[in-house]
């Protein structure tokens, strides 16, 4: 078989930690960035197999901070001639910013304390979540092939509106990061008076800072693409922290073992990522040859909590038809068909087991 060959731009934690993982999977990985030191290295330590950017490659990866993504995005697209994906924490700007059939946004949800390339590794996206956000524009192939690269460096893949993703991350991710350094901060200047404070900083604590040990320097383009959702999801915090310090000054005890119980049971069922289930189904959709339409299925998925495990397309030679096949777990299927009937596809199903 030919070996795949990925261009990778951008060469720090996340872009090497791609590099490695693609190698890893057998591509072959061209690699660039704006610091010549910094891809030096890249090479030397076998991040990337050579220094460069390949026109004719299969995939390219922009790995960069959010602001400087559409305008690298918009170079790679000129030379390069295959798809292009992202790993911005951010999508709806980006996805605004860049309309083309080529481009899929991406977001791996996975990182390190650590900075740069000493933090890259190849098991980065092992068991992780990577969203892709198509759109209407979005190419069916090209998204194919950014999936099937994804999943190949080991994370599971779950597509969303760019909108809903923003909306989603500034909860999961961008208000976390926020709210653990400003604990770290308030921790810190009580220090000032209280020296043995931070001597007394217990796991509890090191767990709930740990992310503030992230670079810092990504997040005001972070803060200013993803403004209004975290705005609101400060809100959100700041409005259940009020809540809780008048149960507190009301010595509610009932009210605080409330909401305790209800975190506790929350934490505990958390998902901890898509198992591959023992019941498959094979799922046959035929689908207008028309973009928008695996932005649409695949989306729709996401907000059914049904996981594609594989997924192809095949285009039909009559007419402007096709079919996607995908596989899903047997438990779900129902749930998918309902909604795919609700909006007028009409799937075949056929057992795996």
């Amino acid at each position: 078989m030919t070996t795949k060959r990925a261009n990778v731009v951008g060469t720090g934690l996340i872009g090497g930690s791609v590099a490695f993982a693609l190698k890893r999977a057998g591509w072959h990985v061209s690699g660039t960035d704006i610091d010549s030191d910094v891809i030096d290295e890249a090479k030397r330590i076998g991040a990337i197999d050579e220094i460069g950017f390949e026109p004719d490659a299969d995939l390219t990866v922009i790995a960069a901070t959010v602001g400087h993504i559409p305008q690298l995005v918009e170079d790679a697209l000129e030379r390069a001639s295959g798809p292009i994906t992202d790993v911005g924490s951010t999508k709806l700007d980006i996805c605004k910013a860049v309309s083309h059939p080529r481009f899929v946004g991406g977001h791996p949800m996975a990182g390190s304390e650590l900075d740069g390339l000493v933090g890259a590794r190849a098991e980065m996206f092992d068991g992780a979540m990577w969203v892709l956000t198509p759109t209407p524009d979005t190419d069916e192939a090209a998204f194919a092939v950014v999936r099937s690269a994804v999943r190949a460096m080991g994370a599971e893949t779950i597509a969303l509106d760019p909108r809903t993703h923003d909306q989603m991350v500034a909860q999961v991710s961008h208000v976390p990061h926020l709210t653990a350094a400003t604990l770290m901060n308030l921790a810190d200047n009580s220090a000032v008076e209280h020296r043995a404070l931070l001597r007394l900083a217990a796991g509890g604590f090191r767990d709930m800072t740990r992310i503030s040990a992230g670079r810092p320097s990504i997040w005001p383009e972070i803060c200013a693409a993803n403004r209004t959702a975290i705005a609101a999801g400060l809100e959100r915090l700041t409005e259940a922290l009020a809540d809780m310090r008048e149960k507190v000054l009301a010595d509610d005890a009932q009210g605080i073992l409330e909401v305790l119980e209800k975190a506790q049971a929350a934490r505990i069922n958390l998902p901890t990522g898509f198992g591959l289930s023992e019941e498959l189904v094979e799922m046959k959709i035929p689908i207008p040859d028309e973009p928008g339409q695996i932005a649409a299925i695949a989306t729709m998925a996401a907000e059914l909590d049904v996981n594609i495990f594989d997924l192809e397309l095949t285009h039909s030679g009559e007419g402007r038809r096709g079919v996607m096949i995908m596989v899903v777990d047997a438990h779900m299927s129902e749930r998918f068909v309902g909604g795919l009937m609700a909006r007028g596809y009409r799937p075949r199903t056929r057992s795996l087991g």
